[in-house]
């Protein structure tokens, strides 16, 4: 009996991984796919929400309470992105590795430069975040500046596998300048592009490509758009024409086609984030498709 023990003690040490995977709790599909990159095999990555949910309101079910109380790590944009939700999880989630101020605990808009700081706090100016826009995975910039973040926090809470991230986040690197340099060029004859877009979820594309956003949809963020406002819109885009009306999957697709009825500018629908499209597969063909959707708009030939 000792020595079958013995034998089926030995065949579990085999059978069993090599490390333990690191278990993070993603709340956004770019951050969920960033982690991927810089992990690789050394984590299991869970993402709460999905390109077809509005990351704004997500309802705190007992699934994700589940899985953030097993969760090592957790990956959010902050800036009051998740506040409706993320809170109410890590509460009841009752797993003191992933709160705020621990290393597991990680926000990415804390690396990036925020824009749209509010110069005065006001709830009757819509759903006005008070840090900044939070919307920051739209330009490639932020995603490199994350990640060089991100892989140094995998390195300080996995240090036993710090090499595996160091390797991974080296090699995104190149990959990711590379592809800037050609996302750069591909946007070049965009600059000065007018667009209406349907949320403020645009400004850092509007910011990296020197677009012209000339009006939204929503009067406040947040807001929906009245019968009043789009008929303002219509007479404003017959002053100001734009290339193209701008929205995010999730986003009610009525107004932005109705005022494309009403102008004949026509409505695009962008990815925004990982899996917003069929061809935004992941972080690379994100702005890959990101950027065919808005040349096609503004009638730029292939490259």
């Amino acid at each position: 009996m000792k020595k079958f023990v013995l034998v089926v003690l030995a065949w579990l040490v085999v059978q069993a991984p090599a490390y333990a995977k690191l278990n993070v709790f993603a709340c956004e599909p770019e951050w969920g796919a960033l982690t991927r990159e810089l992990a690789g095999d050394a984590a299991e990555v869970f993402v709460a929400t999905s390109a077809l949910q509005d990351p704004h309101h997500i309802q705190a079910r007992p699934s994700l309470i589940a899985k953030i109380h097993r969760a090592d790590m957790v990956v959010c944009t902050g800036a009051d992105l998740e506040v409706g939700w993320l809170p109410v999880l890590l509460r009841r989630g009752a797993n003191p590795k992933v709160l705020p101020g621990q290393p597991g605990y990680f926000e990415a808009a804390a690396h990036v430069p925020l824009l749209e700081r509010p110069q005065r706090l006001d709830r009757s100016e819509g759903d006005v975040h008070p840090q900044g826009n939070p919307h920051i995975q739209t330009d490639p910039r932020n995603i490199y500046r994350v990640g060089q973040a991100l892989a140094q926090r995998l390195m300080e809470i996995d240090p036993e596998h710090a090499a595996h991230y160091r390797v991974r986040w080296a090699a995104f690197s190149t990959r990711w300048q590379q592809a800037m340099q050609h996302w750069n060029a591909l946007g070049a004859p965009l600059k000065g592009m007018p667009i209406v877009t349907h949320h403020k979820g645009w400004t850092y594309l509007v910011h990296w490509l020197q677009l012209n956003e000339v009006a939204t949809l929503e009067p406040k963020p947040g807001i929906p758009p009245s019968s009043a406002h789009l008929q303002k819109l219509v007479a404003l885009l017959k002053v100001k024409p734009a290339r193209a009306i701008i929205r995010a999957p999730y986003q009610d697709p009525k107004p932005s086609e109705w005022l494309s009825a009403k102008t004949g500018t026509p409505a695009v629908v962008l990815p925004f984030t990982v899996g917003g499209t069929p061809q935004a597969k992941d972080l690379f063909t994100l702005f890959d498709d990101t950027l065919a959707r808005l040349r096609k708009a503004a009638g730029v030939g292939t490259p």
